[in-house]
Parts: structure tokens; C-alpha cells; sequence
């Protein structure tokens, strides 16, 4: 019998959002499941960890991978450059694991373009007001960069008609269940069921910008 192979589940939201710690939590939850690290040029935080959250590169070396055509989908988001290896995520999907990318939304529709096996999951913050605040809580940028991450966030909500699923992250242990069970039925052949469950347009209607 071959070898069942994985699902890649695109993640993406505004900044801000708790995209990166949902993932980590549904990764934590489901052993059938990976998570797909990212290259990227911005700087490290001082929480994060080279190679665990991110491939921390110089603008150069990114350049020479995108030359290389060693990226799935890469995106520029707020003046830094993001990525995603395509070896890396084919070698986990071979072995059977699911594996969630958390990209961005340029990234995103790279990826709906290329493969067809992708499901795509936005996760959308109840509000802007919720949003900033998360933001300001992080303390980890200047306001300048908040107000540009906040306008940068209001196009970017729209975008969520285009996914396949949309969740409103205004409980966290709610929308890590709710992402776990997407995975889930996705594997299991319930897309359908899920499509009307977490249907984008029922999402946007609970948010307000």
C-alpha cells in the first residue's frame, strides 16, 4: 500500500493576528502534523530562534535562492522579504505529515496558483481596535510600524473571501480548535462540511473594521 501524502494548509493573516502561535499550538496538538519554517530577511526578534521559527538570511542570500528557484512562494511584507522552501515542504508532505505554512497573503496566492493540493486558512482578528492592541502588547515595534501594519491590515482583511476556510481569532484556544479540526476533516474527507462551517463570508461578517 503507497504511502498516504500530505496536505499542505497555507495560514496567513494580518500581523498580528496570532498566526504564528495557532500554528505552533495545532503543530503541538496533532502529530500528523508539521510546520513549515520559513526564510526570511527581517531581523530576529529576541524571543525567536534561527531555524526553529525562522531561516534568518541576508537580503543577498535570499536573492541567490530566489535565482536558484529554491522557494515555493516568497513575498515582500512590510519592507522584508519572506519565503517558502519547496524541497523542505516536499520532503514532509512524502513522508505523510500535513504541514502548515504560515505565509503571507502575496505568498499565498503563489501557492493557490501552483498547487493544487493547498488549502488555504485565513485567520481574521475580531476587530482593528483588537488588533492594535495585540500589536502594542508584542512591544516590539515602534508606533510607526504599528500604523503601518494597521493600514496594511485593512486591505488585507478583504482577502480572506479568497481562501478556502476563514476563522475569527478572538479566543485562542477556540480558533487553535477550529484550525486543528479544519486539518482533521480535511484529511478525513469532510471538506464539504467544513467549506459551510468556516465559510469566509460568514468569518468577515463577524469582524468589525
Amino acid at each position: 500500500m503507497s504511502r498516504r501524502r500530505g496536505i499542505p494548509f497555507v495560514v496567513a493573516a494580518p500581523s498580528g493576528t496570532g498566526k504564528t502561535t495557532v500554528c505552533r499550538r495545532v503543530v503541538e496538538r496533532d502529530p500528523r502534523v508539521e510546520f513549515s519554517v520559513s526564510h526570511t530577511t527581517r531581523a530576529r526578534r529576541s524571543a525567536e530562534r534561527d531555524e526553529v521559527d525562522y531561516f534568518f538570511v541576508s537580503p543577498g542570500r535570499f536573492d541567490e535562492l530566489v535565482e536558484e528557484g529554491a522557494f515555493l512562494e516568497w513575498a515582500e511584507y512590510n519592507r522584508h522579504r519572506y519565503g517558502t522552501s519547496r524541497d523542505a515542504l516536499d520532503a514532509e508532505l512524502a513522508r505523510g505529515n500535513d504541514v502548515l505554512l504560515e505565509i503571507e497573503i502575496q505568498g499565498a496566492a503563489q501557492v493557490r496558483e501552483r498547487r493544487s493540493d493547498a488549502r488555504l486558512v485565513f485567520l481574521l482578528p475580531p476587530s482593528l481596535e483588537r488588533l492594535e492592541a495585540r500589536l502594542r502588547g508584542r512591544e516590539t515595534d515602534s508606533q510607526e510600524e504599528i500604523q503601518r501594519r494597521l493600514a496594511v491590515a485593512r486591505g488585507e482583511i478583504h482577502a480572506a473571501s479568497r481562501f478556502d476556510f476563514a476563522v475569527v481569532n478572538d479566543d485562542l484556544d477556540r480558533c487553535v480548535a477550529d484550525v486543528t479540526d479544519i486539518v482533521r476533516g480535511c484529511r478525513g474527507g469532510c471538506e464539504v462540511q467544513l467549506r459551510e462551517r468556516f465559510a469566509p463570508g460568514t468569518a468577515l461578517e463577524r469582524v468589525s473594521a
